[in-house]
């Protein structure tokens, strides 16, 4: 796989089938759908052009593939994906998904249905298996656009899919279909070895070597584990388990995050060259679409029932109520290995495609939906909070601080003096939050975005004196602004902004006072540079 990679020559056409790849994908765009949709489209059309999968679209893909392991063993934390909420939940959806789809795929060959009657049972298993994955591409979009990454509901989205995702990557193991070497026993020394990889990774600076180190660390551990008769992609995940510790794996993610997203639209690509859709094909798939809103509903359930607020695991369960792209890497190995016919790729890549088109539908309508099911939804919510769910105590405090970003902290250092420690920060990033009270800040969890972190405020807005808005993103600081008022604060509001026009707005919004990140930062330069500039008369 790797050795194609490198000495396979370019076809002429391969640019063009791209290009056609990326208008497919502006497409879609323009009417708020991810473009991998666009990409699946792309192939269909190209293969009723004629076109056929190459060695160079099939290299790709597979380094795309690889990439894709790679950066998601970047952001596993084993800690984290021990909680009940990411874990048990994960689990008990992928065993009820894969139940369901196993019962109706079977219930369907056994009545003779299309091509659901040629299944055995390790095909209908498999398909079930495929189906029970969720989008990760999908979810990580959804949750970049509304901000919420970093929320309580953002972070055990992403877990629910690291642990799919660790699945998949087992199912990929196992499909290799032979007996590992016996030097596979020698891969343990990766685990003192991470010591030498990261401090090769601090030595790598922050652009083009640091790229150059995260490319030969996914296909080296690719290509270490196919060599001792193992995964190539398990190996990749575990190289990159190994390095997610480091202080620069986040931003190694992010620079290899570009490079993966185009080497899996020839994945895409190479999924609609397989095969056109046939009757047959596309009736099985709208068949399979019944499954989605019973996915989403599960989720919804399963995560009240851990102890998330209702608002959360209603927006968690439909970020994760869709099919994924992992599901076509499992089809296609299984299809690989024998286990499935070529027919299923192309009905899991319609599936596919049909639920990430509803799935984009319901998010843009998440909180409307919501508000009309909160009622029902609340009955359903334990009484035990989880940990940063709680009642949040303004009593005493002066100063109230949203974002303890760089911006946030400094103003916090600055101020806590004069209010005589009688101030408060709060953060939606776990992290930020742990970091700021481990230096002796007072800053608790909570998400100003999410309207039900308002109801945690239980003392009177009136001890507030002053409030600053310094969160990343520019709707969230506008967004509570409007919740104070709303709640009948009165003081003045502080919000920090990136240009112009967003200053104009924080000020139509009630925003009494607002800081230009970027021309302060100027300013504070030049004033520090005063200093060293003689005067007329000095030079004199």
């Amino acid at each position: 796989m790797l050795d194609s990679f490198f000495l396979v020559s370019i076809d002429y056409r391969d640019p063009a089938w791209i290009a056609l790849a990326f208008l497919s994908g502006l497409l879609v765009r323009q009417i708020n759908l991810p473009p991998m949709v666009g990409f699946l489209m792309a192939g269909f059309i190209l293969h009723l052009l004629g076109a056929k999968n190459d060695p160079f679209l099939l290299a790709v893909a597979d380094m795309g593939v690889t990439l894709l392991l790679f950066t998601i063993g970047l952001k596993l934390r084993i800690n984290t994906l021990l909680r009940p909420e990411i874990w048990a939940t994960t689990c008990v959806h992928m065993l009820a998904t894969i139940g369901l789809g196993l019962a109706a795929v079977i219930s369907l060959g056994w009545a003779g249905i299309l091509i659901f009657r040629d299944l055995d049972f390790m095909g209908a298993l498999i398909v079930a298996f495929a189906l029970s994955f969720s989008s990760t591409v999908f979810a990580v979009k959804v949750l970049e656009e509304r901000g919420s990454l970093m929320s309580r509901y953002g972070q055990v989205a992403i877990g629910i899919l690291v642990i799919q995702d660790i699945a998949a990557v087992l199912m990929l193991a196992i499909s290799a279909g032979k007996l590992p070497s016996p030097w596979a026993i020698a891969l343990f020394a990766l685990i003192p070895a991470r010591h030498v990889l990261r401090l090769l990774m601090q030595y790598s600076g922050r652009k083009e070597l640091l790229a150059v180190f995260g490319f030969s660390m996914a296909i080296g551990g690719a290509a270490l584990f196919e060599l001792v008769g193992m995964k190539g992609d398990l190996g990749a995940l575990i190289v990159g388990v190994l390095l997610a510790p480091h202080v620069k794996a986040k931003q190694l993610s992010n620079i290899l995050m570009n490079f993966k997203d185009v080497f899996l639209v020839c994945f895409f690509l190479t999924i609609g060259l397989t095969g056109l859709p046939t009757w047959d094909t596309a009736a099985a798939a709208l068949i399979l679409l019944v499954l989605v809103p019973l996915k989403t509903l599960l989720f919804v359930f399963l995560l009240i029932r851990f102890r998330m607020r209702a608002r959360s695991a209603v927006l968690g369960g439909m970020v994760l109520g869709n099919y994924s792209e992992f599901g076509l890497i499992v089809s296609a190995i299984a299809i690989g290995a024998g286990w499935l016919s070529p027919d299923w790729l192309t009905v899991i890549a319609l599936a596919l495609t049909a639920s990430l088109i509803i799935s984009a539908s319901v998010n843009v309508y998440a909180d409307a939906i919501y508000s009309r099911s909160s009622r029902k939804l609340s009955v359903l919510e334990q009484s035990e909070r989880l940990p940063g769910d709680e009642d949040i105590h303004l009593g005493g405090h002066r100063i109230l601080i949203f974002g303890m970003g760089r911006v946030g902290r400094a103003a916090y250092d600055e101020m806590r003096t004069y209010v005589e420690e009688r101030i408060i920060g709060i953060d939606l990033d776990e992290d930020q939050v742990q970091r700021s009270c481990a230096n002796g800040r007072n800053t608790v969890l909570g998400d100003a975005t999410n309207p039900e972190f308002w109801s945690r405020l239980i003392t009177p807005n009136q001890e507030v004196e002053m409030v600053l808005l310094a969160m990343p993103h520019h709707n969230a600081n506008l967004d509570a602004a409007k919740r104070m008022r709303e709640r009948g604060y009165e003081g003045p509001i502080v919000a920090t902004a990136l240009f112009p026009d967003q200053e104009d707005e924080l000020r139509e919004n009630g925003i009494d006072e607002v800081f230009n990140i970027y021309a302060e930062a100027g300013s504070g330069a030049a004033a520090r540079m005063h200093k060293y500039i003689k005067e007329p008369t000095d030079i004199e």
